[in-house]
């Protein structure tokens, strides 16, 4: 018999990668997609799917009353419905709190009151962990979230955690670090370098652009749910790295260099409120109990990202506006 799978936030960017990598899997997997198009989600991302194998369905993972006939005929939830843009939460924070906390809260309601044997994955980050300067965080670290969108997501994760230890329900929470890939919103660090040089704008990077982050390309991601989805314990965390630490500033001279863009398009910007300056996460775990281990290297894979920006114009100049272009700081949201 094949998997049903509800998979709420499947609009998004890692979301609607992850469904396209899920029914090239399994053909016969049967996907019922959640959204309520909002920041970030995007019909378009769907492209190139056959919509013999999907439901799509707009709506609120806060409305219960949806979300309860919805997982009637499920046997897995995947939940990467999330605020997840970090300027936007500090402009206003109470979004990422409807979303994040009370969208997973309702979510693990729905299912504990079902009766019903939902296997539900929590898609989570490593910003929950807050900056670590040495070493890397292991999953049973103290959380010290920085952001109103860290904390939120931290707060979701706690739940899940929470809703499996005393009502036993058959949870687990992946962390993963900072993805990129095809389909990523324009606010996002990789495809905001891409477009705003490809229209030869100025580049913003935040202070010095000596902030480091661990990068994994989207498709390694979403192989690394799979197998927590296929063989993770319920009531345990874990996390999801490639081991591929850089500063900001390499990754846009990279992306500049791959585009035969000047350096001078780089202007920095006022750095923001709270932002942590290195991310690091151990994912032994998942490499040792459950055999995943990234295919893609670094370099290989931004060469593939930026050439499918430059080759897909017509997707990304849709969403262009006058914010998207412009936005550099978190201050234009005040």
């Amino acid at each position: 018999m094949s998997m049903r799978f509800l998979i709420t936030g499947g609009l998004g960017f890692i979301g609607s990668n992850f469904i396209r990598y899920l029914l090239n899997k399994n053909k016969d997997a049967r996907v019922t997609i959640l959204d309520k198009i909002s920041q970030g989600a995007n019909l378009d991302n769907l492209q190139g799917i056959d919509d013999e194998n999907y439901i799509f369905i707009k709506g609120d993972i806060c409305d219960s009353k949806s979300i309860k006939s919805l997982i009637e005929n499920v046997d897995a939830v995947i939940n990467f419905a999330a605020e997840t843009h970090v300027d936007r939460s500090i402009a206003d924070p109470w979004p990422f709190f409807k979303s994040n906390v009370e969208g997973a809260l309702t979510l693990l309601e729905v299912i504990r009151n079902s009766n019903k044997s939902i296997r539900f994955i929590q898609i989570g980050t490593d910003e929950s962990y807050g900056e670590i300067k040495e070493g890397s965080f292991i999953e049973n670290n103290m959380l010290k979230p920085s952001s109103p969108y860290s904390a939120s997501k931290a707060s979701a994760d706690m739940f899940c955690i929470a809703y499996h230890n005393t009502y036993d329900l058959d949870v687990t929470v992946t962390r993963c670090t900072n993805n990129f890939g095809p389909f990523q919103f324009l606010e996002k660090f990789i495809p905001k370098v891409i477009v705003r040089a490809y229209l030869d704008l100025k580049v913003p990077i935040y202070g010095s652009g000596s902030n480091i982050r661990d990068w994994i390309y989207v498709n390694d991601h979403c192989e690394a749910i799979c197998k927590v989805l296929e063989k993770g314990r319920a009531g345990h965390i874990y996390n999801i790295a490639s081991g591929n630490e850089l500063e900001n500033i390499k990754v846009a001279e990279n992306i500049l260099r791959l585009m035969n863009k000047p350096k001078s398009l780089i202007e920095f910007v006022e750095d923001r409120p709270g932002h942590d300056l290195r991310y690091s996460l151990d994912s032994s775990k998942i490499r040792s109990e459950l055999g995943w281990k990234p295919k893609y290297k670094f370099q290989e894979a931004m060469e593939e990202t930026v050439n499918w920006y430059l080759s897909n114009e017509h997707w990304w100049k849709k969403l262009l506006d006058e914010k998207n272009i412009h936005q550099t700081p978190w201050k234009l949201h005040q």
